[in-house]
């Protein structure tokens, strides 16, 4: 194993660089001795949206005022590293807001459905992410 990726912490008002560390799943290194020192040292947890990482090609990327950590990773880390941090499709995003809005299409007939089945307004809120308020107009 050699440097394949930089672990890094995102500044603030910087733009989404890489990918989160949680999202690429568990990583051998992670459980090192090293990256849990300098996690502590920079006082962020491993699921901290901060915490991000690139593949080691994609350095020049990392702002320079970002605090950094070459890792080292396996052959399968590398990969879903690199497929973490590659940018999505136009196609594919497209497909995803596409996906959305036919999801979201009837969502006051869910939420009447749903006021109608007994779940009350409040928990109806906290499932979907809709403006509590905006279900309260709906019950009236």
């Amino acid at each position: 194993m050699a440097d394949d990726a930089y672990l890094f912490l995102l500044p603030d008002r910087h733009p989404r660089l890489g990918t989160a560390l949680a999202a690429v799943g568990a990583l051998q290194c992670a459980e090192t001795p090293a990256v849990h020192g300098w996690l502590q040292a920079h006082d962020v947890s491993a699921s901290s949206e901060l915490v991000r990482i690139l593949p080691a090609d994609a350095e020049a990327f990392i702002p320079e005022d970002a605090e950094r950590l070459p890792i080292p990773l396996s052959e399968e880390e590398a990969l879903r590293v690199q497929q973490e941090c590659a940018p999505q499709s136009v196609t594919d995003m497209e497909g995803e807001l596409l996906q959305f809005r036919e999801t979201t299409q009837d969502w006051e007939a869910l939420v009447h459905r749903a006021l109608a089945a007994g779940v009350p307004g409040p928990r109806i809120a906290q499932l979907t992410g809709l403006d509590p308020q905006v279900i309260g107009r709906l019950t009236v």
